[in-house]
């Protein structure tokens, strides 16, 4: 598989795309001003234990306090606890109100929620994920060898330095010699060593590691065999990434390229395009099919449809068609979207539990590509594929857009005659607490032209019931929803 990294830098923000076999699979963006928090660590401060959710809240700083549930708080086996039959302990033996704690943030804050925490920390490096408080060596699902799992594992098992700890390898150390990790390895201690000594002498909520910024991420993590080239338009970045390449991993600083043309980087591989399109429900497929993709705080629903496909067999061809076409885009847009939760897929609805099942099994082989963690269940009694994809940061949509001002998130308005009748209630009202001569109403254009032409029957038989006048004003500004009434 051919793969490109393409890096997109302004002073603003930085944009990193990642292209597969010349399709766009991944975007991710971190604003300067307001850079992701996964994988920060923090001294925290507990706020407040709540022992009906098994949960607390820890002050690190931030505008919101962070969420800690008692299973992401690590401790050492308790014997008294397992011989109980129970491996869960109650929050209040955990945590107290006060207390001092060592945090990290597994999910970024998200619309009204607090950043996600836990005390299992990690910190990672090129090859290794390091964990201070574990005890075994896990090695990467992608790493299919098994006489090259076997011979990292034991590696990492060897602890000349007596260090505690339990590691993850990452893929990216398929293949690599004995010295690149331990080289690694020792980084990640002397990084740990840093972090102890400055959380015993910093205050509580401050921050004691920040993870690199998203280029430098981009790098760390995405650089494997795969890539091909990573071309970056920024001169000044570009030089910040040989210099890491060539401190990590030197064999790939010959991939680094620095794109100076007269094309903006994105544009020319159409990625802008992509993106606008990406903020769009509606997913054309090639056939003529369609997918809606429905984002709530929930879940993501989302819809598949034949729409102008017509087929040129039977129906039933037709639809196990559209939906294996259907397969292909979901994976994509979901990585793309970065889409993450609960999902629920309809597909149209299959007669023939053949074609259930290489539906089935083609959304695995095409999820088994994500980066994110993904759990397919089996087709539900209703015909939908229910799924869950690791969500630890904001939806592409949540990051670039805002809740429409006009309807307040709700995806629609209300109609000019419902806002009419609340017009003619809210006048109703008034009359019976304010003492005046007459009412002015200020509201829409649509609105007002509704009240002079379609309701003005109504309004007529109001100021005749009122005995009052009522005045129309336009106020250009005003939304459709929007009006006021001012007794004068």
């Amino acid at each position: 598989m051919s793969t490109e990294i393409l890096i997109n830098w302004t002073p603003m923000e930085t944009r990193v795309a990642r292209i597969e076999n010349g399709l766009l699979r991944e975007v991710s963006i971190e604003r300067t001003h307001q850079r992701g928090l996964v994988g920060n660590i923090y001294r925290g401060r507990v706020a407040r234990v709540l022992p009906g959710m098994q949960a607390a809240f820890v002050d690190i700083g931030l505008e919101k306090a962070g969420f800690i549930h008692a299973d992401d708080i690590w401790r050492e086996h308790d014997e008294e606890v397992a011989a109980q039959g129970s491996t869960q302990a109650d929050i209040r033996q955990l945590l107290r109100e006060g207390q001092s704690v060592m945090v990290q943030v597994m999910k970024d804050p998200i619309g009204t929620k607090g950043a996600r925490l836990t005390t299992e920390l990690s910190i990672s490096s090129r090859y290794l994920v390091y964990l201070p408080q574990g005890r075994r060596v896990g090695v990467s699902q992608r790493i299919e060898g098994e006489q090259e799992r076997a011979r990292l594992r034991q590696l990492l098992e060897q602890n000349p330095e007596n260090r505690q700890g339990g590691y993850i390898v990452r893929t990216a150390a398929d293949g690599v010699g004995e010295q690149e990790l331990m080289d690694d390895r020792r980084f990640l201690f002397r990084l740990w060593d840093h972090i102890l000594e400055t959380g015993r002498e910093a205050p509580v909520t401050s921050r004691l590691f920040e993870e690199l910024p998203l280029h430098f991420r981009a790098v760390r993590d995405t650089l494997t065999s795969e890539v091909e080239r990573i071309r970056i338009d920024s001169g000044e970045i570009c030089s910040e990434i040989e210099a890491f390449v060539n401190r990590f991993n030197p064999e790939m600083a010959a991939l680094i390229e620095r794109y100076a043309g007269s094309s903006p980087l994105f544009y020319l591989y159409g990625v802008e395009d992509e993106i606008t399109r990406a903020l769009a429900k509606k997913v054309v497929l090639k056939s003529g099919g369609h997918l809606l993709i429905e984002q709530t705080e929930a879940m993501v629903t989302i819809d598949v449809n034949t729409g102008t496909y017509v087929g040129h067999r039977n129906l039933e061809e037709t639809i196990f068609k559209t939906n294996l076409e259907a397969v292909e885009a979901i994976a994509r847009q979901l990585r793309l979207r970065n889409l993450g939760g609960i999902i629920i897929i309809d597909f149209i609805d299959m007669a023939d539990a053949e074609h259930r099942r290489q539906v089935h099994r083609m959304l695995e082989k095409n999820l088994a590509a994500d980066r994110a963690r993904t759990v397919i269940t089996g087709v539900s009694d209703l015909g939908l594929v229910e799924m869950t994809r690791k969500r630890t940061s904001m939806s592409l949509g949540q990051m670039l857009c805002d809740p429409c001002p006009m309807c307040e998130g709700r995806g629609s308005l209300k109609s000019s005659e419902t806002v009419c009748y609340e017009i003619l209630r809210e006048i109703l009202r008034e009359a019976r607490t304010f003492e005046s001569d007459k009412f002015l109403v200020l509201a829409s254009t649509e609105v007002i032209d509704r009240l002079l032409d379609e309701n003005s029957a109504d309004v007529a038989d109001l100021e005749e019931f009122l005995g009052r006048t009522i005045e129309f004003r336009v106020e250009t500004l005003y939304s459709r929803e929007q009006f006021d009434i001012i007794p004068v």
